[in-house]
């Protein structure tokens, strides 16, 4: 399951180009989802692994119970300082953490939540066990995956448009990593392999609607506000604005003027210990 060595890099300008584009762009109705699955449940301390910038973590914030504890990780500092600037309602601890290498004792938390991290994690069966010994008997393990890229439009338009910048390397950081995981079958089995009971793993199909006042607002967001950015510079770093600005006209053409509106689809998976 090696990744690229680029594709868990979020640093620099990314993590507030990422929260001010993208988390509306795209993660906010699913953090409200599985927020609203998690408040139907009786919790008293949930963990949060590759949390960002934090949308998760304030939407727990906004729904769960005032009693409830949060614990935010991700492995990317630069991301959560993000997060803590942005902030929340109750105290939340806001910790630096490898997924696959959870700095907790065994059956602390009540619920494991992740939101679009796991397609990003070098062994996911390791994470997935992780998240097994944390959890208490009875504990909920959920977390999302974007479904293949051609169910979300303006990363499958961006993806091809950049065939054009690098025809002879296209940059498929878009098709390889965040839309890469979406194969039920292979989610459950690995599931499995990490201690889960596949009877008790469920996994849900939701579609949402992505909306933003121009199609630049969805360049800006994906080629300068993911790992795509380090692909691009990688490839020629004076090059990164004219990639925008052919990822906006591509989405401009497909979608039109003005305001866009493109389809996003999602898997949730929930998982009972």
């Amino acid at each position: 399951m090696a990744k690229h060595g680029t594709d868990q890099l979020f640093g620099g300008s990314i993590p507030l180009l990422y929260e001010t584009h993208l988390v509306p762009l795209i993660f906010e109705p699913y953090a409200r989802d599985l927020a609203r699955t998690l408040a139907a449940r009786a919790l008293s301390n949930v963990l949060e692994v590759a949390a960002g910038t934090g949308v998760v973590t304030r939407a727990l914030d906004a729904t769960l119970p005032d009693h409830v504890a949060i614990t935010a990780t991700d492995l990317n500092q630069p991301m959560l300082d993000q997060a803590a600037t942005v902030g929340t309602k109750r105290t939340v601890q806001w910790q630096q953490a490898d997924a696959m290498q959870l700095p907790f004792h065994d059956g602390t938390f009540d619920a494991v939540v992740c939101q679009f991290g796991v397609m990003f994690f070098p062994d996911r069966r390791q994470a997935y066990a992780q998240a097994h010994r944390v959890l208490r008997s009875g504990g909920l393990f959920i977390f999302n995956v974007w479904d293949r890229i051609e169910e979300n439009e303006f990363a499958d338009t961006v993806t091809r448009a950049l065939e054009q910048v690098f025809p002879a390397d296209p940059p498929r950081f878009l098709a390889r990593t965040p839309h890469g995981y979406h194969d039920h079958p292979l989610i459950a089995r690995e599931l499995v392999q990490a201690g889960f009971d596949s009877t008790k793993i469920d996994i849900t199909t939701i579609a949402a609607r992505s909306r933003a006042a121009s199609a630049r607002i969805p360049a800006i967001a994906y080629c300068q506000g993911t790992p795509l950015r380090n692909e691009l510079e990688a490839r020629d770093p004076a090059r990164l604005g004219e990639a925008t600005d052919i990822a906006a006209e591509a989405i401009v053409r497909r979608f039109g003027h003005g305001a866009v509106d493109g389809k996003i689809q999602a898997h949730v998976v929930g998982v009972t210990k």
